[in-house]
């Protein structure tokens, strides 16, 4: 039997009451909508297609009957004020009518006094088609953790009524949370049958007297569909996320001058000492600034690498520093294991055992299928010794897989394959995502040999993925490349799980970003809005696993240009791109007031003049950079700059654009034309960015999808701006 709470045990008996008032009615396809006054509540309730009721509670007054003072019909919705000694309340109301219907609900609150909330109900209530909880059975599939999206989706599956994706849309609660010093993390859950928000309770701070603010803005999807199987769960999952998002309140993006940004960057991480180690007249880049006490591992130099030569082949010019880190690469090889090794060789006896991975010969499984992944890349750009060292490595990380049964644990021993650690947590399992990367390792070694062992590995790792939900998800970058790898192996093979997995990664991928804007403590200085969290239950956002998610999204879509996937995949992705786009420059310490970075950090030093990125972005009352600053992360820039600038030949002015492009042409003197990735129905920043001597040649801007010419405004810094349409076809046409 289900039980409920106190604060919601007369609900179900009053909705079953027909003789009460109905103050409004919305019928949209088989369900209908009631508003509804139960004495200290006003209620939503919905009936899905009479077979079950969800009730969602828009206002609660807990001493007292709330009173109806005045209702106001809006286009298809309602507005009410209500009343009681406590506060005065305000309640609207609104349906969207789409293929997911989508609930819209707001309440703000002005308190007659200086209020406190030391508990809140939660808003939801999931009852039978009779309204009572007893009988009613449900599946939570996601909730909210932390700070992540105010996000809880679930299934009724007795009797099949369908699934809800209920989002609380956080940026509305900042007032409250400034007001009451209250954070929105993990304010999305509950325990079924009561689902949803509810408010953070307030210990100390109150609510100010005679000050409206919003207390609630929910936005809700229904499918009449209820998901039977783990494929059937992922495309309803991200088609409600998608439906949601189109709804969800967005905030504007700010163009960042990455160009410049690269070079203060680039300035910094060759001539700052606490970048690098030296060693028997070797240079190695640090993992963190100053942290001279870790040894050098492979993975930091070849995450740092590989964007510098992205960079450097869009530049056109050569940077000696990529010399420094690729000759050093060999003395990772360990030949008696017959692998790379995660820490230098020569230097690994100097750890000192602080944490369970920082031991001679311990291996986090992830850290070594990350740098042959990049070895693979340097081997495919033509690169002998990136290419010796890959395939070299190549038989022990077989072993390795094999050993697991391609479930990999999260340490073990190089030399023994002994197991350091199995799970992060006690019936988590291991690192779930490796498999992922392991195939994308593999698929990699079948382009480079054509060998067809290493795609029948990639398959049975891959294959491995099945049935783990929203569990995958280990390492944000990971399970990113493993979208991408398994996109690849459908391609292949043309066997469509392996494209039903892939979507599975987006979906995990999803699941753990930030749909909202903090602006609360010391946020309000820097954006959050689709932040993706590096870890299923890390407190912060992390600049290196953002900017390979970011990278591996646009290898992903252009793999995907050719075939047909989910539109709601393109469109939440080509929007975490944008929103990266934006937020990715207050990573760096001088974008932000030195008193929210953290004095001393874990790792290393902190120098707030640095363009070194922090690794950590905290909740708004949380110092960042508790961390430290990350050498590692410097990958940032340079995977912006060659993928959302466009060099013109022989020109000295740019195009910038938010969303990536599918295909590029330039007639000299007359047209340049390019056709934009994203989705028709959300808009991108698309700009003419003047080089050194600040001139931009006379243009014209023309959707030709929409056979319009498009409106541009000259920006204060000598830049033109257009805001265009996702997945549009850009010319501009020069006038000579």
């Amino acid at each position: 039997m289900n039980a409920i709470s106190s604060w919601s045990s007369s609900a179900p008996y009053y909705f079953t009451d027909a003789d009460k008032s109905v103050h409004y009615h919305k019928k949209i396809n088989n369900n209908s909508f009631d508003v509804h006054l139960v004495n200290s509540s006003l209620w939503i309730v919905a009936s899905l297609n009479n077979k079950c009721k969800v009730a969602f509670r828009t206002a609660f007054c807990p001493d007292e009957p709330l009173k109806i003072t005045q209702t106001t019909e809006i286009d298809n919705g309602i507005e009410l004020s209500l009343l009681c000694s406590m506060a005065d309340f305000k309640v609207i109301i609104h349906f969207t009518e789409s293929d997911y219907p989508i609930l819209h609900y707001t309440t703000s609150i002005i308190p007659h006094k200086p209020l406190l909330f030391p508990f809140s109900p939660r808003d939801i209530l999931i009852l039978d088609k009779n309204g009572q909880a007893d009988n009613i059975i449900g599946e939570v599939k996601t909730n909210q953790v932390g700070t992540r999206s105010g996000i809880v989706y679930f299934n009724i599956t007795k009797p099949k009524a369908g699934a809800l994706m209920y989002c609380q849309n956080l940026t509305a609660l900042a007032d409250y949370c400034n007001q009451t010093h209250t954070s929105g993390a993990d304010t999305v859950g509950g325990q079924w049958p009561e689902l949803g928000f509810a408010l953070p309770p307030t210990k100390e701070k109150p609510l100010k007297a005679g000050q409206e603010i919003i207390i609630s803005d929910a936005f809700v999807a229904f499918d009449n569909q209820t998901s039977n199987d783990e494929p059937a769960m992922v495309h309803q999952y991200l088609n409600m996320l998608a439906a949601l998002y189109l709804e969800l309140p967005k905030p504007k993006t700010v163009y960042q001058n990455w160009p410049e940004i690269l070079q203060k960057g680039l300035k910094d991480l060759m001539e700052t000492p606490g970048c690098w180690l030296k060693y028997k007249g070797d240079a190695y880049l640090n993992a963190y600034l100053s942290d001279y006490k870790t040894p050098p591992e492979i993975m930091v130099q070849l995450a740092v690498l590989l964007p510098l030569i992205d960079y450097i082949e869009w530049k056109g010019e050569g940077l000696k520093e990529i010399q420094i880190i690729k000759k050093n690469l060999p003395n990772f090889y360990n030949k008696k294991i017959g692998s790379i090794m995660r820490w230098l060789p020569d230097l690994e006896d100097q750890l000192e055992g602080e944490e369970e991975q920082k031991k001679p010969k311990v291996m986090d499984s992830w850290y070594l299928h990350h740098p042959l992944l990049n070895l693979s890349r340097l081997a495919l750009k033509g690169d002998k010794e990136a290419e010796k060292l890959f395939l070299d490595s190549l038989e022990f990380a077989i072993k390795v897989a094999h050993h697991f049964k391609y479930t990999w644990p999260v340490f073990y021993k190089m030399d023994t394959v002994e197991v350091v650690k199995a799970e992060k947590e006690e019936r988590k399992g291991g690192e779930k995502d490796v498999a992922g990367i392991y195939a994308h390792v593999m698929l990699q070694a079948w382009e480079l040999t054509g060998k067809k062992r290493y795609l029948n590995e990639a398959e049975k790792a891959a294959q491995t993925l099945q049935g783990m939900g929203f569990e995958l998800f280990y390492q944000a970058n990971n399970t990113a490349f493993s979208a991408g790898a398994l996109l690849r192996l459908w391609k292949v093979t043309q066997n469509k799980i392996y494209l039903e997995l892939s979507y599975l990664c987006l979906a995990n991928i999803f699941k753990n970003v930030q749909l909202w804007e903090c602006q609360y403590g010391y946020s309000h200085h820097f954006p959050t809005f689709f932040a993706l969290f590096p870890l299923q239950d890390a407190p912060y956002t992390a600049v290196y696993e953002e900017a390979e998610v970011f990278c591996a999204f646009h290898d992903y879509l252009n793999h995907a240009d050719n075939v047909e996937i989910m539109p709601a995949a393109k469109l939440l992705i080509t929007e975490y791109i944008r929103y990266l786009v934006h937020r990715a420059a207050y990573y760096y310490p001088p974008m932000l007031p030195k008193e929210m970075l953290a004095e001393k950090p874990k790792i290393g030093e902190l120098d707030p003049h640095l363009w070194i990125a922090l690794e950590d972005i905290q909740d708004g009352w949380e110092q960042s950079g508790t961390v430290g600053q990350e050498v590692y992360g410097a990958g940032n820039a340079f995977g912006i700059l060659p993928r959302h600038y466009i060099r013109i030949p022989d020109e000295d002015y740019m195009i910038f654009t938010e969303y990536p492009v599918h295909y590029f042409s330039y007639e000299k003197g007359k047209s340049i034309e390019f056709k934009l990735k994203g989705d028709g129905r959300l808009n991108c920043l698309m700009m003419l960015i003047a080089g050194k001597k600040k001139t931009l040649p006379d243009c014209s801007f023309f959707d030709k999808n929409e056979n319009q010419q498009l409106k541009s405004t000259l920006t204060k810094d000598g830049h033109r701006a257009c805001v265009v349409k996702g997945n549009a076809t850009i010319s501009i046409v020069l006038e000579t």
